[in-house]
């Protein structure tokens, strides 16, 4: 049995990383209300912007664009780039670890496609770097701080983009892995194809009979040039947002959690402390009485 010095200080110990998951709840929780009112703000202009160049896809159906439809050649083994988006830090329960899982079980349903991974924060590069994967760039410290950047976004999907359109290995489709936030208690791992866009617009596609008719003074090749790179920065940069609200949303149910299981080793520690404390009070007494009997 552990002396009561021992117990003393490991109550001690106990109470100061307590007050540390404290301090880590309230920084999150005070971090998360900003980031989500960024997340709903930012989902109304991403979803318009793939309603309004959906309906510019159905005006001109013979336009081409590989950001748009693909590239159209014969390939024996299609090549694909999987952006996962992972958090820059940990103590947040399950949210890089179901990432990690969701990001394997891509692997596993398209065994046969030469799979690419660029990994946008620390967590999913650390782990990855170690298998037998290939990982085709990193970009750390994007989340990091509790927030992301549209700078950021935009690197990222210039780089995407000159991947899509190499004409030495040309990819054929890249896919955004990410947790979308549901609420502080709920992050969904999210699988979206962000090129070609083509598929995506098509399912962001209101109904016929709710179609208006809008007139468009530039010629479609003309929009298509100059939006489509910019709504695949704008899915990049919703991920993020939607990745940082989750990832503190995660943190803070992680240290509350913490906490209370914290309050519950004080208790039995303060249980066991009492329970030596009378021991050896009465062992003391005993002492004293067989002291007092012998003389």
């Amino acid at each position: 049995m552990p002396n009561l010095q021992d117990l003393r200080r490991r109550v001690r110990a106990v109470k100061n990383m307590r007050q540390i998951t404290k301090a880590m709840k309230m920084v999150s929780a005070a971090r998360l209300r900003r980031a989500q009112e960024r997340v709903v703000a930012a989902r109304p202009y991403t979803s318009k912007m793939m309603q309004i160049l959906g309906d510019v896809a159905r005006r001109a159906p013979d336009y081409k664009n590989p950001l748009l439809t693909g590239h159209e050649r014969e390939v024996q083994q299609e090549r694909v780039i999987l952006a996962l988006v992972t958090a820059d830090k940990g103590l947040c329960g399950a949210f890089n670890t179901n990432l990690i899982k969701a990001a394997q079980e891509f692997q596993k349903q398209n065994m046969g496609k030469q799979i690419e991974l660029v990994l946008i924060g620390r967590k999913g590069y650390d782990f990855f770097r170690r298998r037998p994967v290939k990982i085709r760039r990193e970009h750390l410290n994007i989340t990091g701080t509790g927030r992301a950047s549209a700078a950021d976004a935009a690197g990222i999907a210039k780089k995407l983009i000159e991947d899509f359109r190499s004409e030495e290995k040309p990819i054929d489709r890249i896919y955004l892995l990410y947790n979308e936030f549901k609420s502080a208690l709920s992050q969904r791992p999210v699988v979206e194809q962000l090129l070609p866009t083509g598929r995506v617009m098509a399912e962001e596609a209101v109904p016929a009979e709710a179609i208006v008719d809008y007139l468009y003074e530039q010629p479609a090749d003309a929009i298509f040039n100059e939006l489509l790179p910019k709504l695949v920065e704008n899915q990049i940069y919703h991920a993020l947002l939607e990745s940082v609200a989750s990832e503190l949303g995660a943190r803070m149910t992680a240290m509350d959690s913490a906490s209370k299981n914290a309050n519950d080793v004080i208790d039995r520690l303060t249980l066991n402390m009492n329970r030596v404390r009378q021991a050896a009070i009465t062992r003391e007494i005993i002492e004293v009485v067989s002291g007092a009997e012998a003389l």
